[in-house]
């Protein structure tokens, strides 16, 4: 019993931070509102098995999760890069600030990855805008930071379901005559196994990412 009161203390606290610790918007001032917030929420996490990152051994995000890659082919996402370490990002193409940036820093983690230990890691966009991010427009967007990266779509529904497996946050917000969109910033780390390992805060540095990433390798 105390067991299962610790293992289900311990997801809960998980899940809780990292809605408080991933929550970005791609607007500048909302951006930095999320920022700071983050900031504050995780300043006292303790990194666990020497990772920078939040240790979410256990927590099962990710499974059964079936959605299109940038070829439009219908994918299972276990069973797509199973064997790699996945390092998972929800965003957008039309964000301007949040996600290019991200995807930059993940261009920089790459580079500090050895050429053999880069085959064995995948850096996957999951767009929380399936109405406007196509596979093809997906393609090309992450292409841009790096030729390995993939981007990932689908449905509504389908997005709506992977986002609800990470507890990965994201909303349609209205802006002019158009629309913009709010979501998660983290970045979550699956082993080679397809279990989730590890959220790593927004504005982590590209040297602590990489180190992470090579204790799973």
């Amino acid at each position: 019993m105390k067991l299962f009161l610790s293992l289900r203390l311990a997801t809960r606290t998980v899940l809780a931070m990292a809605i408080a610790t991933a929550l970005a918007a791609c607007d500048n001032n909302a951006s930095e509102r999320a920022g700071s917030a983050g900031s504050s929420s995780t300043a006292s996490a303790t990194a666990t098995g020497g990772f920078t990152g939040t240790d979410i051994t256990g927590t099962g995000f990710g499974k059964d999760i079936e959605l299109v890659n940038q070829e439009g082919a219908d994918i299972q996402l276990q069973q797509a890069y199973h064997g790699k370490v996945m390092v998972i990002f929800f965003g957008f193409t039309q964000c301007p600030d949040v996600c290019p940036t991200t995807m930059a820093e993940l261009a920089q983690v790459r580079e500090k990855l050895t050429a053999e230990q880069r085959e064995r890691v995948q850096v996957i966009m999951i767009s929380v805008d399936p109405q406007r991010d196509t596979p093809a427009v997906l393609k090309q967007y992450v292409s841009a930071f790096d030729p390995s990266f993939v981007g990932l779509t689908g449905s509504d529904e389908q997005i709506a379901k992977v986002a609800a497996s990470f507890k990965a946050y994201y909303k349609k917000v209205p802006s002019g005559d158009s629309y913009t969109m709010e979501h998660s910033a983290g970045l979550y780390v699956l082993d080679t196994k397809g279990e989730s390992r590890l959220l790593i805060k927004p504005n982590t540095a590209p040297e602590a990412i990489a180190a992470d990433i090579q204790k799973l390798l």
